[in-house]
């Protein structure tokens, strides 16, 4: 599969990844009635039986669809190999795994497709909610009817950015990483709403008109932004650095740094 022909099915791509993240997502439902007790890996951080077995469906599917590209998930990278592919897919097959472990319905199946460093096409499925969100060259979200073998999208619809109001912006923001450094960035800024959401559903509710802002200005990897991005880029948004520049994909430990996702025009 050559980029440009990539470019070219965006579409197509991001409801593949919908399709598998809707499978994912029904094993995550099952491990969630389950009750089992999560792990903890050397950095701290929580994995269940949920996450790895999303993780092995993700990849199985992606194997026999996409069997030429290389695919880095949470689950299996190796921080230290950056793969220097100009084609390559990006998962998270259980964003938000402490809302998970709290029995939040805010948790995510993220997949995304990176061409030259950008989401081109993206899925983020958010099971308990059953809302299924598609980027490609246009957002869509969809609902996903529970225990559903399959997503169809007879009844998907355009969303995208809303221009914010003269009042001031609404911002979502971290429920579970809410950090003073992205605090002082929401006090300097005119924020007249503030809404904390879980996982990947705070690049969503921008991209569908939501909340005007998502500010991070604390550690993220590439695989938890990379499909929520995919899907605020078709919307009409934006990613951004403190810098001003677009965030890219395929960074060193694939590791981000501070970033804004911006809807409407509230960022030029």
């Amino acid at each position: 599969m050559s980029t440009g022909s990539t470019l070219g099915e965006t579409d197509r791509v991001a409801r593949l990844f919908g399709l598998i993240a809707v499978r994912a997502g029904e094993a995550i439902m099952r491990v969630r009635a389950s009750a089992s007790d999560p792990q903890y890996k050397i950095d701290g951080s929580p994995v269940t039986a949920a996450d790895l077995a999303a993780d092995e469906i993700i990849r199985a599917c992606l194997a026999r669809n996409l069997a030429d590209l290389p695919v880095i998930t949470e689950e299996t990278c190796d921080p230290a190999v950056t793969t220097r592919h100009p084609l390559f897919i990006l998962v998270d097959p259980l964003d938000g795994t402490k809302e998970f472990i709290q029995g939040s319905p805010e948790f995510t199946v993220n997949i995304a497709l990176i061409a030259d460093g950008s989401p081109v096409a993206g899925a983020v499925y958010a099971p308990a909610l059953s809302h299924l969100y598609l980027g490609g060259s246009n957002a869509y979200k969809l609902h996903v009817a529970p225990a559903a073998c399959d997503a169809s999208f007879s009844d998907m619809h355009p969303i995208q950015v809303q221009s914010p109001s003269s009042e001031g912006l609404r911002a979502v923001t971290s429920r579970s990483h809410l950090d003073d450094a992205t605090q002082g960035w929401i006090s300097r800024h005119p924020i007249r709403e503030l809404k904390p959401y879980g996982s990947s559903l705070k690049f969503c509710a921008v991209a569908e008109g939501e909340a005007d802002v998502y500010p991070r200005l604390a550690p993220t990897m590439e695989w938890d932004t990379a499909a929520g991005h995919a899907v605020l880029l078709a919307a009409g948004g934006r990613v951004v650095g403190m810098d001003g520049e677009e965030v890219c994909y395929g960074k060193p430990a694939y590791r981000n740094g501070h970033f804004v996702a911006w809807g409407g025009s509230a960022g030029e």
